[in-house]
């Protein structure tokens, strides 16, 4: 009988992870997810045989009890919690131990220190691959079975007996829980399981050290030097806020000063940037909020990142707790690469992670890299390459690199607006790069005016990627020249659909009743564009033509889009604190975007309606391409159709059976033709918008006052989206919701 664990309770919060999770999805925005604590799962996966990465339970808070079908090895790593096996009492951690068949584990409360537990046993979990992780994404329903565990589940065991080769040469690797290289990797697994092994317990700091690198965004540009000296000046300034959790952890502290008034037309928050990509360990301002961004947080988003964790300290993003004190401590590339070493090395013999470095009073002082990201060479791997501005050629824009952390490189064009020629450069930039391929690259994620380059740091040091990119630049063709595919997909949409509505009238029940927004976002963005009646609204959303800049802005396949006509751009401004609940596929725009939500979920974009799924896991729905489950592709084109909530009522149940039909055109997208200065229509239409955002940030100002608030809480709203948990709100200006929406 195969070996198989049952859930008889399920604890707070249990799920399946392996590490390092669900890679090359990030630009389709699907996360990697994996574990929080990714240490402490590989040690677990160590101590009882397995390859480091294997599937095992992530579990948070409260433990579940697991019933085992036969006898096996375990082993219990990360927060202490008392667990205890029947018939044999209380269990160690740490190490491995054996567990007979029928055999019940109870584990409790993890009250602390740390908030999270990883349960490794041998084979692994055996639960079905899903693109090409056994990783749980909850929000997104991905991995098996998609969601916390729940009682009565049943999760498969890898087998492990060197009995096992002869059924791995005859099934594949594709068939067992952890995918070795040979089948000899499972002929140790039990018969040679390093029970006598016992790995160092796990550091819990108090208070934390985040050992921070650069990030693409500081002073003087978009930061003030107060501002970063806020944010990273040393002491425990910080405290994990409640509404932290695997999107993002949030932090409370003191307020940073920004060098802008705004961000023009990206939003109306100093911290708003038109949308960039992220990566886990990102720390975004989230309007006045740092966020930093984790495993299940958003690819896209429009908050500027000053600072990111380095990859050694990411596993104790895992082990926060709400009211933990935090203490981020900037570095230099060579600390980092150095602490990512032992880090590597302290996992593979079982030992403890790298303590933080003693520092005085003079050493907390910010380092000019913070201050001025990567102008400052290094010759260490992985260290930083020059930001400054430079030319390619005659009419090529200005290009800046800037390290995103110790193992990502953000790639910048032009300066702050929105420019489909700059987009079109990171697109063809892209493709240059996949074809050079070079030894150690990572994913690849763009943005409106920015790409960010995973890589390596072990094998592609950064400043080989610049002196790479620098020669690319010099090849790439000018944007006019350029001819993309570009597909009309045409949605229904239901406006001011009963969903929308929803949606707004719970925001204002529960969250903020006296938000401008409210009780209506349709008449917000008429009041805040200077129309004259929401039909004006209406039809210009109708009229346009959005053109798909990136896709997963509010995650699976979520269109980030603007019209291709500037006369049918509408610029607003996003929920500030963000909603708790935005229906599956509304539709909305914020700043001078338009998103389709692919997942219910958390939001800050003023909604218009609602339309038929972008994301189908069914592989029925037509439209898709290749059992893809994304529906649309960078440069599309989506026309709207209006329909009544009934017929998308409708359309929404056939979607996934195939049933509904997408109306899809084959075209072509060529830059040129859209060039130039703006059209008299567009150019009155923007004069036009500029006084009335005047007007209604004057308005804000003024009740501000009136009601004895700090002006700047309501003069510069956080224009942004996705936080988790945060102010601005949602994955496509994206902050991490923070806590599980």
């Amino acid at each position: 009988m195969a070996a198989e664990l049952t859930v008889e309770r399920p604890g707070t919060l249990t799920t399946v992870q392996d590490h390092p999770g669900r890679l090359g999805l990030w630009e389709v925005g699907v996360p990697p997810s994996g574990p929080m604590d990714e240490r402490s799962l590989r040690v677990a996966n160590l101590l009882v045989g397995n390859e480091p990465g294997a599937a095992a339970l992530e579990i948070t808070l409260a433990g579940p009890s697991l019933r085992f079908s036969s006898d096996t090895v375990v082993a219990l790593v990360g927060a202490p919690a008392r667990a205890r096996l029947d018939g044999a009492g209380d269990v160690p951690f740490d190490r491995a131990f054996a567990v007979r068949a029928g055999a019940l584990l109870r584990i409790g409360a993890l009250k602390g220190p740390g908030l999270r537990l990883y349960l490794a046993v041998a084979g692994g979990l055996a639960v079905a691959s899903h693109l090409g992780s056994r990783s749980t994404f909850t929000l997104g329903g991905i991995g098996a079975p998609g969601r916390p565990l729940a009682a009565g589940d049943v999760l498969p065991i890898g087998a492990t007996s060197a009995g096992h080769d002869a059924a791995l040469a005859a099934t594949g690797a594709d068939a067992i829980a952890t995918p070795p290289a040979d089948a000899a990797a499972f002929a140790r697994v039990l018969a040679a399981t390093p029970a006598d092994a016992v790995a160092a317990p796990t550091l819990f700091e108090s208070p934390w050290i985040l050992h921070v690198a650069a990030g693409p965004h500081g002073a003087p540009e978009l930061l003030t030097e107060a501002g970063v000296e806020a944010l990273l000046g040393g002491g425990a300034a910080w405290t994990v806020h409640h509404h932290s959790d695997r999107t993002g952890i949030r932090l409370v502290g003191p307020s940073i000063a920004f060098a802008r008034a705004d961000g023009g037309e990206a939003g109306l928050h100093p911290s708003n940037i038109h949308d960039s990509a992220y990566a886990p360990g990102a720390i975004m301002l989230a309007g006045d909020a740092p966020v930093i961004v984790g495993p299940d947080g958003p690819s896209l988003g429009g908050f500027v990142v000053p600072a990111a964790v380095i990859a050694a300290d990411l596993w104790k993003l895992g082990q926060l707790r709400p009211g933990d004190a935090v203490e981020l401590r900037a570095v230099d590339a060579a600390t980092a690469a150095d602490r990512a070493a032992r880090h590597e090395a302290a996992v593979a013999a079982l030992a403890a992670p790298p303590p933080p470095e003693p520092v005085d009073a003079a050493a907390r002082v910010v380092r000019p890299a913070f201050a001025a990201p990567g102008r400052a060479g290094s010759d260490a791997p992985g260290g930083p390459a020059s930001a400054a501005p430079v030319r390619a050629g005659f009419d090529a824009p200005a290009v800046r690199y800037a390290p995103l952390g110790d193992a990502h490189l953000l790639v910048e064009y032009g300066p702050q607006r929105l420019d489909l020629a700059l987009r079109v450069r990171i697109h063809a930039l892209a493709e240059a790069l996949r074809a050079a391929a070079p030894d150690g690259l990572g994913e690849l994620t763009p943005g409106v005016r920015s790409l960010l380059i995973g890589r390596d740091p072990r094998r592609l040091g950064e400043r080989a990627l610049v002196a790479l990119l620098r020669e690319l630049e010099r090849r790439l063709p000018a944007a006019r020249e350029v001819e993309l595919p570009s597909r009309t997909v045409r949605l229904p949409l239901s406006w001011d659909d009963p969903a929308a509505q929803e949606a707004v009238a719970r925001y204002a029940q529960s969250v903020r009743a006296d938000a401008p927004w409210c009780p209506s976002n349709i008449e917000f963005i008429r009041r805040i564009n200077g129309l004259d009646s929401e039909d004006e609204v209406k039809r210009i959303v109708f009229d346009a033509t959005y053109l798909v800049l990136g896709l997963g802005d509010v995650y699976l396949g979520a269109p980030v889009a603007t019209p291709l006509d500037p006369a049918h751009r509408l610029v607003t401004t996003k929920y500030n604190p963000a909603r708790t609940w935005t229906p599956e596929n509304a539709v909305g725009i914020g700043g001078a975007y338009l998103c389709v939500y692919g997942m219910e979920g958390p939001g800050g974009y003023q909604l218009v309606g609602r339309t038929i799924p972008v994301w189908s896991t069914s592989g029925r729905a037509q439209g898709l391409e290749d059992g893809l489950p994304w529906l649309l592709r960078p440069f599309d084109r989506i026309r709207f159709e209006p329909v009544t909530h009934d017929e998308l009522t409708r359309l929404r149940d056939g979607f996934h059976s195939g049933a509904t039909a997408v109306a899809i055109e084959p075209g072509t997208l060529r830059p040129a033709e859209h060039a130039g200065p703006l059209s008299a229509a567009a150019d009155a239409f923007a004069t036009r918008r500029a006084a009335a955002f005047a007007a209604e940030r004057a308005a804000w100002a003024e009740a501000a006052a009136s009601a004895a608030m700090p002006a700047s809480d309501a003069a510069a709203p956080v224009t942004s989206s996705a936080a988790p948990a945060m102010p601005a709100s949602d994955a496509a200006d994206a902050a991490p919701t923070g806590a599980p929406a």
